[in-house]
């Protein structure tokens, strides 16, 4: 079997507070959504913006560490890979999302804070997964909240 890589490294800032979950396991798992902008000048020289928008999450130790000093509009460095997962609605309907599960976050301090804090370095082997979950807490999974 060859080798393959799956990472996915950004920075941006929080669009919204993390939100914190308790699997019925009794495993943590926080949500963030993080902006990134790109920025370039046109062929007719104007300055043109876009932003996109990434759904990550995290689990157990590094969730409760992102939960408590994470705010929205913070800034922060996520190093994790990209998943992609399915599930049926309640009312049938296939639904989809991607997001980044980190294995690492730092804080870049947010409006002017300035600090860096090292939030945690995740275990890479295994961890919990969506299974954990019951299907309507997946249910959001697709449309990101701002």
């Amino acid at each position: 079997m060859s080798r393959s890589v799956n990472k996915a490294m950004i920075i941006g800032n929080l669009g919204n507070d993390p939100e914190i979950r308790t699997t019925p396991s009794g495993s943590q798992v926080v949500t963030i959504s993080v902006a990134t902008n790109r920025r370039w000048t046109s062929r007719t020289g104007e300055m043109q913006d876009e932003t996109q928008w990434h759904r990550v999450i995290a689990w157990n130790k590094l969730a409760e560490i992102a939960e408590q000093y994470l705010k929205k509009g913070d800034r922060v460095y996520v190093e994790g890979r990209i998943q992609y997962r399915q599930w049926e609605d309640p009312n049938g309907q296939t639904r989809y999302t991607t997001e980044i599960v980190a294995n690492e976050m730092v804080m870049l301090g947010g409006r002017g804070d300035g600090a860096s804090l090292e939030l945690q370095k995740a275990p890479t082997n295994g961890g919990e997964t969506y299974e954990d979950f019951p299907a309507d807490s997946l249910e959001e999974g697709d449309d990101l909240p701002f």
